[in-house]
């Protein structure tokens, strides 16, 4: 057994190896540049999580494809996301280490401990020799190269990003227009009319099945692309999301402590009691609230997009409400963290040909091939008009242009660029259309400033799991019991003190070093 010191000694010296420019391994023919990367065929065994309807990773078209042009044979180990986390850690604690986790699924505790532990290894030094695709990518973009980098300076991990910029704000409102001409009502521009209508649709039967079936506004607690955080904005000036963290004139905000957080509370119990707002909306599952809004019940929900909820049959009956005109005017909320992931590939200490490697996975940067791993091949997926930009074939009858994705599409790594979506690849259908709703309905009235996807030192991590826990946890079950129940009004200084108690000042602190942190380097 080795002495800890040794150990740790050893992890430093592997780390600090990895940094350095690698010479080619003349063992295995690697070749600097070109195709294929090695003369003789070497194996790599993968791990990672892959999308509930992929294929096994072998059999990929794409990934057939790579395999045969790079002379690297890999040896996937990929699971959907709810098999794979217990899998993944594991692995990681077993020490029975892949060569490469692909779609890693780590947290940014994952990446500050098996980074500092030297379990992955360092990429920069790999990435200067042998990833010109991915150099190039950070020559244009240098805030990608700072999303990946971690505190310490070191790059364990690779991004993934797509710059369609379609991720700003995640909470789009469908409002049944059919039931608004029925009862003679416009689309709501404030929020009086907007509670308005939720009582006519509540007691004039706009269904017209003589029943009190009709759910005025229905949304998921908590849920990234259901939550009412706009409602939030409008009611009181100050959105809500489901960190409850926003930022202004750079400074960190923590919302479920503010006044306007509390008297927004204070009148969506009003309109709870009133029966407008669904009451299993802090029960429901996706499952459950996708059912509901197909069986041409709901007068109002919150989701990205219209026909997911309410179908192809049923999607026309809706079209989306702008943010409502409150007492601070109009308002919506900026999601936090940003278009750049960081978790898309890394190298372990076990893989005996980093720099073979880091080719590799360096193929999938090319932007053509960034097209074909977000989406799905040529041929299959895309075909290539006379400009050289590919643009998609049709979805095969029976499935929806997500499921076509998660069958033929490996994701992880790869890189498309705003200027990518102009001359290499084209957005989808779905995407292109969200872009134009967010341009015309949301993007005008929407918050300067976010909270970006910093990175926290292993002890910033450390202090701020054991924190958040506890503060979230009482912030989200008072916020369902007031809306609920009420309460909010006299209760609401003895949950502020309990907030500091627990260590609210010292969370936003953290959160706002990190912030600070982040923008020197910008």
């Amino acid at each position: 057994m080795k002495h800890p010191l040794t150990a740790a000694l050893l992890a430093l010296a592997l780390a600090a190896c990895a940094t350095e420019a690698p010479a080619p391994k003349t063992a295995e023919g690697l070749n600097p540049t070109g195709l294929p990367i090695v003369n003789q065929q070497i194996k790599l065994r993968f791990s990672g999580k892959k999308a509930p309807l992929a294929a096994d990773y072998e059999q990929m078209t794409l990934l057939k494809q790579l395999e045969q042009k790079t002379n690297i044979d890999i040896v996937w180990e990929n699971l959907p996301e709810n098999v794979y986390t217990e899998k993944k850690n594991l692995l990681l604690a077993s020490g029975d280490l892949p060569d490469a986790f692909y779609d890693t699924g780590f947290t940014d505790n994952d990446i500050a401990t098996y980074g500092g532990n030297g379990t992955l290894i360092p990429l920069e030094g790999l990435i200067d020799t042998y990833a010109p695709n991915l150099k190039k990518v950070f020559d244009k973009r240098p805030e990608i190269k700072r999303a990946v980098t971690a505190p310490d300076g070191h790059i364990y991990t690779l991004p993934a990003a797509e710059e369609l910029g379609i991720g700003a704000v995640p909470f789009f409102w469908s409002i049944n227009k059919k039931w608004l001409d029925k009862l003679g009502l416009k689309v709501p521009t404030t929020v009086q009319e907007f509670h308005d209508a939720l009582v006519a649709f509540k007691t004039k039967d706009p269904n017209g099945n003589g029943k009190a079936d009709e759910i005025p506004l229905s949304y998921i607690d908590k849920w990234w692309c259901a939550d009412i955080g706009d409602l939030f904005a409008a009611l009181s000036g100050m959105p809500d999301n489901p960190q409850h963290r926003i930022v202004r004139d750079g400074k960190v905000i923590f919302t479920a402590a503010q006044p306007e957080y509390r008297d927004a509370v204070a009148e969506l119990h009003k309109w709870y009691a009133e029966g407008l707002i669904d009451q299993e909306s802090y029960a429901q599952d996706d499952k459950q609230y996708l059912a509901k809004g197909k069986s041409g019940v709901l007068g109002t929900y919150v989701w990205w997009e219209t026909e997911e909820v309410a179908g192809t049959g049923k999607s026309g009956d809706y079209t989306l409400m702008g943010p409502l005109e409150g007492p601070k005017g109009r308002l919506v909320g900026r999601s936090n963290g940003s278009e750049y992931g960081r978790n898309a590939f890394a190298i372990t200490r076990a893989n005996e040909h980093p720099e073979a490697t880091m080719r590799w996975v360096d193929e999938l940067y090319e932007p053509y091939m960034s097209a074909q791993v977000a989406w799905g091949p040529i041929g299959e997926v895309f075909e290539k008009d006379a400009s050289g930009k590919l643009h998609y074939l049709p979805v095969p009858k029976g499935t929806t242009a997500g499921e076509r994705r998660q069958k033929v599409a490996p994701g992880g790594p790869r890189v498309t660029l705003r200027e990518d979506f102009e001359t290499v690849v084209a957005p989808e259908e779905r995407a292109a259309q969200r872009k134009k709703d967010l341009e015309r309905v949301y993007l005008p009235s929407i918050e300067k400033e976010n909270y970006p996807s910093v990175f926290f030192t292993a002890e910033e991590l450390a202090e701020l799991t054991e924190i958040e826990t506890d503060v979230l946890d009482l912030v989200d079950r008072q916020r369902a019991t007031w809306i609920v129940k009420g309460g909010v009004e006299t209760e609401w200084d003895a949950y502020v003190a309990q907030l500091d108690q627990i260590g609210l000042k010292r969370m936003v602190e953290i959160y706002q070093t990190a912030l600070d942190r982040y923008r020197k380097g910008q």
